[in-house]
């Protein structure tokens, strides 16, 4: 008898710690890898590809970010972020949509957002070709856009829209 109540107790005590280990999993952090491209310092940078622009044909962009998975769940997010360029210098600039299909707020004489008028909520700053950085954020459902705000970049379509599930 006491060989069965003891099987049956740490049998129990296995579960426990399983669904435990589960439900600190649940609560990981999701990850989002990032590439920042472009087409070469070589290649004439792209204009008039800002996010909501009149007309916007994307396939025409020099440069972007591709996002995988380019949606997730509210929480705690991680952005793996690596510069795919061979000559250019880029960011990756996290920005909440409060009015998604919106131009953002863009500063003509500098070429580039208005970061703090924008929604910035969290970057990795300008990485060097091929070098990476990770940043991490808790974000709420709703509609993101992931820029790169060196100068010119945004305009020449480096940017790519992110969703954040319920």
């Amino acid at each position: 008898m006491k060989s069965i109540l003891r099987r049956a107790a740490l049998g129990l005590a296995a579960a426990t710690i399983l669904m435990a280990g589960h439900a600190g999993a649940v609560q990981a952090a999701s990850l989002v890898q990032i590439s920042l491209w472009d087409k070469g310092a070589s290649t004439e940078m792209a204009m008039g590809l800002a996010y909501a622009t009149q007309g916007l044909d994307i396939a025409k962009a020099t440069m972007g970010i591709k996002a995988s998975p380019g949606a997730v769940k509210a929480g705690e997010v991680t952005f793996k972020v690596i510069n795919d360029s061979k000559d250019t210098v880029h960011e990756m600039i996290v920005m909440y949509l409060a009015e998604p299909g919106k131009p953002l707020p863009y500063l003509e004489n500098e070429n580039r957002v208005d970061e703090d008028k924008a929604g910035d909520k969290g970057e990795v700053s300008e990485l060097d070709p091929g070098k990476s950085g990770t940043l991490t954020v808790d974000l709420k459902a709703g509609k993101y856009l992931l820029i790169c705000n060196v100068p010119g970049h945004y305009g020449a379509g480096m940017w790519a829209e992110f969703t954040v599930d319920p």
